[in-house]
């Protein structure tokens, strides 16, 4: 089974306008409303490939609520922890030729002790070898930075294979607990190396600076770029197809999802990055947050090509 972990989940509310101006009223021509924050994300992308997976994460009031309807809507199994207070939504006003975007992230509802230690005891319990488990996002309000090390601790100690896509101190301390697979973005690689992203060359030496942090696998995200893979001591640059781009927000979860996916199927790091990639370049070409389909990852696949640095 894959599960995701999505601690500061979301309701995604994208307002298409004809141009992104300051200091006046902007009327929109177009909305919609789904699913949002990274896991779920993954999860959503997943599904789209025909592969179940199981979603957790924190909820709360009726945002949550609308939350767990949609995911379970799609076919996606929850397992949620509900807290109090309200899940957050988060806010994309994007121009009508998709050239400009705003995004606004509400914080999310205060986490306590006690639900912490229930997410924990889930995670626990849930835990079995040769399962996949993505632990991806923000930390909401009272949810320390060393919650995914400590859950990367449990499910390696059980035998699952963790993937993770977080930031900050979150991510500085993750990478110590031996995740298999970690995925930065480029400036996220930047800062936590202190090392020059302007070259293959140059990106190559970041993934491997990480990697003897602790991680098994990185990938580091370079956008419309594509995405470099460290595996072991070979490094693999994937170079992203040409698609009309309409809204990039949420390519880089699918990214991940279709790198599970293809682990899942068997495939090696490198096959599985093809994959990854052809995932988020087919959410990209969509607009709003809608993700890519199985018939446009595989259509997709045979544009991308591998190239080691």
């Amino acid at each position: 089974m894959i599960y995701t972990v999505t601690l500061n989940p979301a309701v995604d509310r994208e307002l298409v306008v004809e141009e992104i101006t300051f200091d006046t009223v902007l009327r929109a021509s177009q909305w919609r409303v789904d699913c949002g924050g990274k896991g779920f994300n993954v999860a959503r992308m997943l599904q789209s490939l025909d592969t179940p997976s199981v979603a957790l994460g924190f909820a709360a009031g009726k945002t949550g609520e609308l939350l767990n309807e949609g995911l379970q809507s799609l076919g996606i199994e929850t397992g949620f922890v509900w807290v109090d207070g309200e899940t957050r939504t988060n806010v994309s006003i994007v121009s009508a030729n998709h050239d400009r975007y705003v995004k606004v992230n509400e914080p999310g509802p205060t986490i306590s002790e006690d639900d912490l230690a229930e997410l924990m005891q889930k995670v626990r319990k849930l835990a079995r070898p040769e399962d996949g488990w993505v632990l991806a996002g923000s930390l909401p309000p009272g949810v320390p930075p060393s919650i995914y090390a400590d859950m990367i601790t449990i499910l390696q100690a059980a035998g699952a294979r963790v993937f993770l896509d977080t930031s900050d101190e979150a991510l500085r301390r993750a990478c110590r607990a031996n995740p298999f697979l970690i995925k930065p973005n480029a400036e996220e690689a930047r800062e936590l190396t202190g090392l020059p992203i302007d070259t293959p060359a140059e990106i190559a030496a970041a993934g491997r600076a990480i990697q003897a942090m602790g991680t098994g696998n990185v990938v580091i995200s370079l956008g419309k770029q594509g995405a470099l893979l460290v595996n072991g001591r070979q490094a693999w640059l994937a170079a992203s197809p040409e698609i009309v781009e309409r809204n990039p927000i949420g390519a880089g979860d699918s990214m991940v999802a279709g790198l599970v996916w293809g682990l899942s199927q068997g495939h090696d790091m490198p096959e599985a990055l093809r994959r990854g990639i052809a995932c988020g370049a087919a959410t990209a070409s969509h607009s709003g947050t809608l993700v890519g389909s199985l018939a446009q990852v595989t259509e997709l696949l045979s544009q991308i090509q591998l190239s080691e640095v």
